[in-house]
């Protein structure tokens, strides 16, 4: 007898994801607003992020991931460290480990990616960031800019 189980990622198990800070080489961070359909923080800005698929490198499944949200071929992708994510969506405990990048962007070329996910894209300068970030953005921003990550 075949048994299947309907597991969650960060939710019945640690998930890790690649959370991304893409830029235009001018200071400008790329964000999108998150749509009802995303599994928490509906309606906040966030950078972007994915999980990771079995036999991916970091690398790789930051590269997909870009390349899935935003349509776009990263250059310059980076790698800052990694934050251990512990949170409540709802009541339910979530563990995620989150690996942290950046990545330079065309931004001629940035589309959305995932109609479903997303309501807007934008670029925003570091000193403008639009209101209602995701709650991981500003922590996540301090982290890489203290190892010293340049956007």
């Amino acid at each position: 007898m075949k048994q299947s189980f309907d597991l969650k990622k960060g939710v019945d198990f640690i998930g890790v994801t690649c959370v991304f800070y893409c830029h235009d080489g001018k200071g400008n961070l790329l964000m999108h607003k998150r749509s009802k359909n995303c599994r928490d923080e509906q309606g906040r800005w966030d950078p972007g992020a994915g999980s990771m698929e079995f036999g991916e490198t970091f690398f790789e499944t930051a590269k997909r991931e870009i390349n899935e949200e935003y349509s776009v071929i990263p250059k310059n992708v980076q790698f800052w460290g990694a934050s251990n994510v512990l949170r409540l969506n709802g009541k339910k405990r979530t563990h995620w480990i989150a690996l942290l990048f950046t990545a330079e962007v065309n931004p001629k070329k940035v589309k959305i990616g995932e109609p479903e996910k997303m309501d807007e894209i934008g670029f925003f300068p570091l000193s403008k960031l639009p209101k209602s970030l995701h709650s991981m953005v500003l922590p996540h921003l301090k982290m890489i800019r203290q190892a010293g990550a340049k956007i």
